[in-house]
């Protein structure tokens, strides 16, 4: 199960309670920013934009590539290591809004991880150091340090140890 803190709602829909869950400004400024930065070519201004404006935790040397969408609710919650690459297009989710709920989680993706192009990644995953997520995968759960995963659902491919030894043959 993927780790997110839930809030129930009753009478409509959780996401007819949007604004009483995060303040309309804050998504307003979210949004404009991570405009900004989607079509932005300087990986050092997207991560500065990302870093000042949105408080998000990104590493040195990490490179958001053309498109990548984080999270506009809760940017914070969104933790990056050192020389990462985050794909064209992907998606990255702190939030969730369900019919009589609604779900808010960390996500934290390690130092030294490829991120393929066209990845949804939901609220409350780590993706482990040196892991590599597969183009258009569905990451809904963690992905273990080292290991090599896709698809839809996401599933592991090789571990750590399956990877190295497959490196070692060639």
């Amino acid at each position: 199960m993927r780790k997110t803190e839930r809030y129930k709602v009753e009478d409509a829909n959780s996401l007819w309670r949007i604004y009483k869950t995060v303040s309309f400004f804050k998504v307003m400024k979210s949004f404009i920013v991570i405009q900004i930065a989607r079509y932005t070519p300087f990986l050092s201004v997207k991560n500065w934009l990302y870093r000042t404006f949105l408080k998000m935790k990104v590493g040195k040397q990490t490179s958001f590539a053309l498109m990548v969408m984080p999270d506009t609710m809760f940017p914070e919650k969104i933790s990056v290591g050192d020389n990462t690459i985050i794909g064209y297009n992907t998606t990255i989710l702190a939030h969730e809004y369900l019919i009589d709920e609604y779900r808010i989680g960390e996500v934290n993706i390690g130092s030294n991880v490829l991120i393929g192009a066209n990845t949804t990644i939901l609220p409350g995953v780590t993706i482990g150091d040196g892991a590599i997520v597969s183009a258009a995968s569905l990451v809904h759960k963690d992905v273990p340090a080292g290991a090599f995963v896709g698809g839809n659902p996401m599933q592991l491919i090789y571990t750590k140890e399956e990877m190295e030894a497959r490196n070692d043959g060639e």
